[in-house]
């Protein structure tokens, strides 16, 4: 199936489809799923891929096939039951306005489920994963599966079980971004989660309220039609002789193959006493400027601008050296920062934290990367940052698609961008589908993305797990920078 220079390959013995479980008193009927101009927001890009590694080191094969796939098919099954949409597909038929999501019990629509062992010759496969270190991307690839897009029909989820012989198993799942977003993502897995170690105590396990996703979409109110204005946004540029190719629903393209083979990734861990001194510096450094305004130095906040700038070092310092033997100068001018921020509580009316969709929107700032490489850099960064979450309101994101145009331009002038994946927020480490938290928990598409991931640390106590995909010199660059920041003076 796949294959690096490690001679690393997982073997894949079936690939199935997971229904929602059949209730005797009660009959499944086809529905649809409307979109929202939220998910409209989304509508071409890649897909999410999330990874969650679950280690037990006297996992045999048997154990695997008798145990631990029929609870995790089984508890699927009952958990698709309050979420349908999952188990469908994104259509556009000719006679309608725009994509939905539609679920027709009686076509067997369900979640695409395939079981995979991993052979390698290294023993040492799942811990090498699994931990911090710095690893080639391209190696988490073979653990997630692959979103089925047509130009007619696309998936909404798919997922993959791998089998580490006697070290444990990983559970990879892509979902589209334009049906889910990470809160939803990270809903539905709790609920499948909850569901398969209830099913360990008891018989029919039943979903508690809060894992129960709210699937109305009247609460998302729409009165101007923004749905329609997101969505022809992806039509514009399409061949509009062809009504087929104005529909499709394939995504936007990854990276291409030979780019992705130069990428790394690792990860890095901020604890609550380096947020505290990085908080403790940056107010100081703050201190000495004229300004008098609030800056909120939230844990988020601090966590992006110290690793951004790592990361504009990093790369600038490569830049830098192709730039200068190529025309004598630096070629990278300026950072975009980007992140999402989510909306249900934001809303006027709020809606339930359980609201089943997107429901965020993507806020953008740039600046000069000179000052990402300032003294003062993460100063600069984290005062950026904190206006930015300030400046978040209810109508934030009609307005910030105004930026979206001029972010455009900017990125053909050169420029790069940083942006965030994931959220401290999501508790992913608490995923426990009966055989113990997660050990380590990555979100494999962010070197499609270049983008960081953010998730709690496994142990609590406040700190925060960042994963991040460079280019392996810029990596060790990185890795130097991070290190030394935190025990000296800011990077």
């Amino acid at each position: 199936m796949a294959a690096n220079e490690n001679r690393v390959t997982v073997k894949t013995h079936e690939v199935t489809k997971v229904t929602p479980f059949v209730n005797p008193n009660s009959k499944t009927t086809s529905s649809t799923l409307d979109l929202t101009y939220f998910d409209f927001f989304w509508f071409k890009n890649p897909p999410v891929e999330r990874l969650f590694f679950y280690e037990m080191t006297d996992l045999t094969w048997d154990l695997f096939n008798s145990e631990i796939l029929p609870k995790l098919k089984h508890s699927l099954s009952l958990t698709l039951l309050h979420y349908l949409p999952l188990a469908g597909h994104i259509m556009w038929p000719l006679d309608a306005a725009k994509p939905a999501v539609y679920y027709f019990p009686d076509q067997n629509d369900g979640v695409s489920f395939a079981v995979a062992e991993w052979s390698s010759e290294s023993h040492a496969g799942f811990h090498h994963l699994s931990g911090n270190g710095i690893r080639q991307a391209v190696e988490f690839h073979p653990l997630v599966p692959q979103l089925s897009l047509t130009d007619d029909k696309a998936e909404v989820i798919a997922i993959q079980i791998t089998l580490f012989p006697n070290q444990g198993f990983s559970i990879g799942v892509s979902s589209h971004h334009a049906i889910l977003d990470g809160k939803t993502s990270t809903l539905f897995l709790k609920s499948w989660a909850y569901l398969c170690k209830q099913l360990q105590l008891c018989h029919h396990p039943c979903l508690s309220p809060e894992l129960t996703p709210l699937l109305d979409r009247t609460v998302i109110k729409d009165p101007t039609g923004q749905d329609m204005l997101q969505l022809n946004k992806w039509v514009v540029g399409s061949d509009n002789s062809d009504p087929q190719k104005i529909r499709s629903l394939k995504v936007l393209p990854f990276l291409d193959s030979e780019s992705l083979n130069k990428l790394v990734r690792a990860t890095f861990e901020l604890t609550r006493e380096d947020i505290t001194k990085l908080r403790h510096k940056v107010n100081h450094q703050l201190s000495k400027s004229s300004k008098s305004k609030q800056v909120r130095l939230s844990t988020f906040v601090l966590t992006l601008a110290y690793v951004f700038v790592c990361m504009a070092k990093a790369k600038l310092a490569k830049a830098k050296t192709e730039a200068e033997a190529a025309a004598g100068n630096d070629e990278i001018k300026n950072i975009i920062v980007g992140f999402t921020a989510d909306y249900r509580s934001r809303l006027d009316p709020p809606i339930p934290l359980n609201y089943f969709g997107n429901c965020n929107g993507r806020h953008c700032e740039t600046a000069k990367a000179s000052d990402f490489v300032q003294e003062n850099g993460v100063a600069f960064v984290a005062e950026m940052l904190s206006d930015m979450v300030k400046g978040i309101d209810a109508d934030a994101i009609k307005a910030n698609d105004d930026k979206v145009s001029d972010i455009l331009e900017i990125l053909k002038e050169g420029a790069i961008i940083f942006s965030v994946a994931g959220s401290t927020q999501f508790d992913v480490y608490g995923s426990d589908f009966g055989w113990g938290r997660p050990k380590k928990v990555e979100i494999v598409s962010i070197d499609r993305t270049q983008a960081i991931s953010l998730a709690e640390r496994r142990d609590g106590g406040g700190g925060v797990e960042v994963g991040v995909v460079l280019e392996k010199q810029q990596m060790e660059v990185f890795e130097s920078l991070f290190a030394d920041g935190l025990k000296n003076d800011l990077v």
